[in-house]
């Protein structure tokens, strides 16, 4: 028997994501049976939820390839932005994709968009591209961002004679990105934008506020 639970053809689903452990879904919860209750018209108990904490940037999530394991089960799924469901417009064609094969509509509130397997929407089809564009060429620029700060610094006295910069490490005099580079520069680019706080992010990266806080100063090498 799959891992999700089992749902019938009436049932809404709810997809929610975070980036790290410590992160709330309660603002996406609140959000997304908002919409189910007063927009679609449906009762709570017609609903079931799948959600995500992961600092992953695709789609290999747990509660995410449940979902779509359950696709054929559900009416409709609701997220509440476009970001939430996908991190590139790889994956989010294929998702959309994945959706209209099983006959089920997407609902992502923040962008407005509603995506029905019936309705050909040229209007909505180009919104979703463009988001998906965009998105993608955001974190391009990011990857351009980083890589021009590490040139930046390797030319720098500091990059030669101290130590490497949370989530880099150094191979033979050059700096490199560590395992774990792309879990950092996640954590940091919430506290940048207020969403964690240093503490929090010092307890998910296991270092010290003050080495957060140097990391926040170099922020060419995140890409913030």
């Amino acid at each position: 028997m799959p891992t999700y639970l089992r749902v019938y053809r009436t049932m809404i689903g709810v997809y929610l994501r975070v980036s790290t452990e410590d992160q709330s879904v309660d603002r996406q919860r609140e959000a997304t049976t908002t919409y189910v209750t007063d927009t679609l018209e449906r009762p709570l108990n017609e609903t079931v939820a799948w959600t995500d904490k992961s600092t992953g940037t695709d789609t290999e999530r747990s509660g995410y390839q449940d979902m779509i394991d359950a696709l054929e089960d559900l009416d409709a799924v609701v997220c509440k932005s476009v970001s939430r469901i996908s991190r590139s417009i790889r994956d989010l064609d294929r998702t959309v994709e994945r959706f209209e094969s099983a006959g089920t509509e997407l609902h992502i509130i923040d962008e407005g968009l509603q995506i029905r397997p019936d309705d050909d929407d040229p209007f909505q089809r180009a919104v979703l591209q463009l988001l998906g564009v965009f998105a993608e060429l955001e974190a391009n620029m990011a990857q351009q961002r980083t890589k021009e700060g590490i040139a930046a610094r390797m030319n720098n006295e500091e990059y030669h004679h101290g130590p490497a910069p949370l989530g880099f490490a150094k191979d033979d005099g050059r700096l490199v990105e560590s395992d774990d580079y792309d879990r950092v520069t996640t954590v940091l680019e919430m506290v940048s934008k207020g969403e964690m706080s240093k503490r929090q992010a010092a307890r998910e990266l296991d270092t010290s506020r003050r080495t957060i806080g140097r990391a926040l100063d170099r922020g060419e090498l995140y890409g913030l």
